[in-house]
């Protein structure tokens, strides 16, 4: 099937069941769920997700995004036991051999120990496939095996379980630099992996999605969408690749950056909810839906996104600047999903 008609019905589908649900009443698409969250469970375990962070343009925007990440945890009383990086973690050249300088200014004191403890994992983006002066793929996988630090990428593709004690969560992590997805940075010295990397991760990914469920949650973490309302467009390439054996699986979440924004989106038959949090630094970018048609939010915001995990929930929450909570909503093992808050 065509993977660009196979989004054109789905856009279709979900712009009518939403179009239906706002001609009810003022307020339909509230019906979910509340007005307001509840607040952060401090029992629970915390995760801290932003894609898109490291610029080398807009290191102060970087800058407020790690200050809102602080705000919330504090006001809140969480400390996030675990953060995720979603790719693009370095735009442009690094300083010098292995970037040591940018290491410590933009990860190690950005985002500091004392606030944030637990592993930082990370995933590769498309800015992250390029050669200048460095291989920065190669430079992200060594720097944990040269360095102290929390950073944490054994692979471009890894599984880990979450939290490490009395996990209820699954998290599959892919390298979605696929040959045929088209570099976003012109430069020459931008690449792709090889077709034979691809079958690989592919047969891996497959054999990790076959294995027995024994937890309740099932989270697959990349850089690019399937689907977006972004300026990159839902993914040609990705759609017909990944989004049956997404289906297939019933995969909870499918959490990526990409498009420098925050992003909810869900789809008619589709058990997966699609998760943008590309608002860690770098600049915003303009939409190629408009959020009101296909949702079921969309802020083009800087921000983060906070995932709180039990083994009855798991709410998923977007924050923009200042701490300030945009939309929330919940899945629970049995693939319910319910909006908290509605932006």
């Amino acid at each position: 099937m065509d993977p660009n008609q196979l989004s054109r019905r789905q856009f279709l589908r979900q712009t009518f069941a939403y179009s239906a649900i706002a001609a009810l009443a003022p307020g339909a698409l509230l019906s979910a769920g509340a007005q307001s969250a509840p607040p952060p469970d401090p029992n629970a375990a915390h995760m801290f997700m932003l894609g898109d962070w490291g610029t080398d343009r807009y290191v102060p925007q970087q800058l407020n995004v790690s200050q809102s990440m602080q705000q919330w945890a504090t006001s809140n009383r969480i400390q996030p036991g675990a953060m995720f990086m979603l790719g693009d973690n370095w735009y442009g050249k690094m300083h010098d051999q292995h970037g040591v300088q940018r290491w410590n200014d933009q990860f190690e004191n950005m985002y500091p120990a004392s606030k944030f403890p637990g592993p930082a994992y990370a995933v590769l983006g498309n800015h992250d496939y390029e050669k200048a002066k460095v291989d920065k793929v190669q430079m992200q996988l060594d720097y944990p095996k040269q360095h102290k630090t929390r950073w944490t990428m054994p692979d471009r593709w890894y599984t880990f379980n979450y939290p490490e004690k009395d996990p209820v969560a699954k998290f599959i992590c892919l390298d979605s630099n696929l040959p045929g997805t088209k570099p976003f940075d012109p430069w020459p010295w931008s690449y792709l992996m090889s077709h034979e990397d691809a079958d690989a991760q592919d047969t891996w990914f497959k054999a990790e999605l076959a294995k027995p469920r024994t937890l309740p949650f099932l989270i697959v973490i990349a850089h690019h969408p399937l689907y977006t309302n972004g300026v990159h467009r839902d993914n040609p390439v990705l759609i017909p690749r990944w989004g049956p054996l997404l289906k297939q699986a019933k995969v909870d979440f499918y959490i990526t950056g990409h498009d420098h924004d925050l992003q909810h989106l869900e789809f008619e038959g589709q058990p997966t909810s699609f998760v943008i949090s590309g608002g860690g630094g770098a600049e915003l970018v303009d939409w190629s839906v408009d959020p009101k048609k296909r949702g079921p939010f969309g802020g083009r915001v800087l921000g983060f996104s906070h995932l709180e995990l039990t083994k009855d929930a798991a709410t998923l929450r977007h924050i923009t600047l200042n701490a300030q909570e945009l939309h929330a909503f919940r899945r629970t093992p049995d693939g319910k999903m319910t909006v908290l808050k509605a932006g």
